[in-house]
């Protein structure tokens, strides 16, 4: 007797369900939402384009300007990472002084916070003195409005260390010095790379300014003449590639921090 064997075919596994990343994409759907708005704002308002041009109207002036605005945002990327990266070594030399002792803490941290709110734009015309009008003094702006946080943070992470921790150093025979090579700067440096996403904002600040009050090249001096010829198009030009800049520098600090101290904030991404 002859049995016959049937197969049942086997159902396919259902293909895995397309997710969309809604956090990775936010950032875009934001931004295309707020030129959408403004668009539609600016229409609706019935305002002149020298008062509030509409972002179309604003990337033509980027298309037809193409070649002064690349040529000046070049030049202030480059007063802008220049004077961040001398606040970057001075701010982390003068942290690391201030924070050595909580004396030397005790008496220059009123100082550096007399300093710090002064405003830039005052010392702009004393820099052109000195310096004379161009380059020199936009760097040098870039570096006084940006250093502080370096410093402050980086003080911070060293004046704070606990004092059971110096103790116990101590009692195993730790010198000063051991202390802050060995647990000082290692603690201070997630403070240290957090600055630097907060000066290298404040950076392009500092260059804008000095490039508006006294300089021949430059975003900030673009959008100064261009307001004097009433092309506010231009002008919301220069403030779109400033914007570009800033966060291109910013994610890449950010990036900068998560490399160098992502041990610091392993339970964070963990979750």
């Amino acid at each position: 007797m002859s049995s016959t064997e049937t197969t049942t075919p086997v159902a396919a596994a259902p293909k895995p369900a397309l997710k969309i990343d809604w956090v990775r994409l936010s950032p875009v759907i934001y931004t295309i939402g707020l030129f959408v708005i403004w668009e539609l704002g600016a229409r609706i308002s019935g305002l002149p384009h020298t008062i509030l041009p509409t972002p179309t109207r604003v990337f033509e002036a980027i298309f037809q300007y193409w070649s002064p605005i690349w040529k000046n945002s070049v030049q202030t990327l480059y007063t802008t990472v220049l004077g961040f990266l001398i606040a970057v070594v001075a701010g982390l030399g003068i942290g690391l002084f201030i924070g050595w002792s909580k004396t030397i803490y005790a008496g220059l941290y009123p100082i550096m916070v007399g300093f710090n709110a002064i405003p830039k734009v005052a010392l702009v015309p004393i820099l052109v003195i000195w310096f004379g009008i161009g380059t020199v003094p936009a760097v040098l702006t870039a570096f006084l409005i940006s250093f502080f946080p370096i410093v402050v943070n980086v003080a911070t992470g060293l004046a704070t260390i606990e004092p059971e921790t110096e103790d116990v150093l101590r009692a195993l025979g730790a010198k000063k010095l051991d202390i802050m090579l060995k647990v000082g700067i290692p603690r201070s440096m997630p403070y240290f790379f957090g600055s630097l996403k907060v000066a290298i904002t404040l950076a392009f600040v500092g260059s804008v300014v000095s490039e508006t009050v006294a300089s021949n090249s430059g975003l900030g001096q673009m959008m100064a003449s261009a307001q004097s010829n009433f092309n506010v198009p231009l002008v919301f030009a220069g403030l779109l590639m400033l914007a570009v800049e800033g966060i291109a520098m910013y994610a890449l600090m950010a990036w900068i921090e998560k490399r160098m101290t992502g041990w610091a904030h392993r339970s964070t991404m963990s979750n």
